[in-house]
């Protein structure tokens, strides 16, 4: 098979970049904002509540009662939640997310890649198309791939996706259909954002997670990406069409809000 005709797409934020340096950065930038009793209670609290991503209930009830009702889809969510429960406005939010994507792979936010992951992607990349799809923007993620030794093992970098919506248009341009030549796997932590999107067409998803939300149903779900080397080797080279799971949502329901990493 071309590599044309199989695709994987690669989530950055919490599935080839890993560690909550990134996230932690936000949290100090948008604490700047408040007075420092309340930059020391936020903190605290943020702080905490992110290293217990992953738990059964990371999120915690103050996270729960976000305006939405919905609860935070990834580390950079929850900070924002909790920030507008200590009163950050959205303009300190935002200049604060810049500011941790300006510090993203330094000493200040620090990140890794999922042990191998170098070595299977050199490897898949003989048999498939390796597209990386991020909400985030490029701010520094030329210099964060080359350090995390992913350099020269990508095919495309598409930056600012908006992902759940716009992952229509990266699907649409490499011609992934619901019943089409090109078989694609979606990789990512979010299910709402990398792979509901593509479950809807049919195709092959994994979700790298240990606390996998109650709607998600993915092709695999793995605790980190090594787990998940196996059965990628496999799809990659298989012949035909690995089928997705037989209890794929019809629709996923889709937070009407976009975290602006994953």
């Amino acid at each position: 098979m071309s590599r044309t005709d199989t695709l994987l797409l690669l989530d950055f934020d919490g599935t080839v970049a890993v560690g909550h340096g990134p996230v932690h950065a936000y949290a100090r930038a948008a604490a700047s904002s408040l007075a420092p009793d309340a930059r020391r209670a936020f903190l605290a609290e943020t702080t905490a509540a992110v290293e217990r991503l992953g738990e059964p209930d990371p999120a915690g009830r103050a996270a729960r009662a976000s305006a939405d009702g919905l609860l935070p889809l990834d580390g950079y969510d929850l900070v924002r939640v909790l920030a507008e429960q200590h009163g950050v406005g959205p303009l300190a939010l935002s200049a604060a997310y810049l500011a941790s994507r300006h510090a993203l792979g330094t000493d200040d936010a620090p990140v890794s890649a999922p042990p191998g992951l170098a070595a299977v992607l050199a490897e898949v990349r003989t048999e498939a198309t390796v597209v990386l799809a991020t909400n985030a923007p490029a701010i520094r993620l030329p210099e964060t791939l080359a350090t995390l030794g992913l350099t020269g093992l990508l095919d495309a970098v598409l930056t600012e996706v908006g992902k759940p919506a716009g992952m229509a248009a990266v699907l649409d341009r490499f011609g992934v259909a619901p019943a089409g030549r090109v078989r694609a796997l979606s990789v990512g932590d979010v299910w709402a954002n990398d792979l509901a999107p593509v479950a809807a067409r049919g195709h092959a998803t994994a979700l790298v997670s240990r606390r996998p939300p109650p709607e998600a149903r993915p092709t695999w779900t793995v605790p980190d990406l090594p787990a998940l080397y196996p059965a990628l080797r496999e799809w990659v080279r298989a012949d035909g069409r690995t089928a997705p799971s037989q209890h794929q949502p019809q629709p996923a329901r889709v937070p009407a809000r976009v975290t602006t990493e994953g």
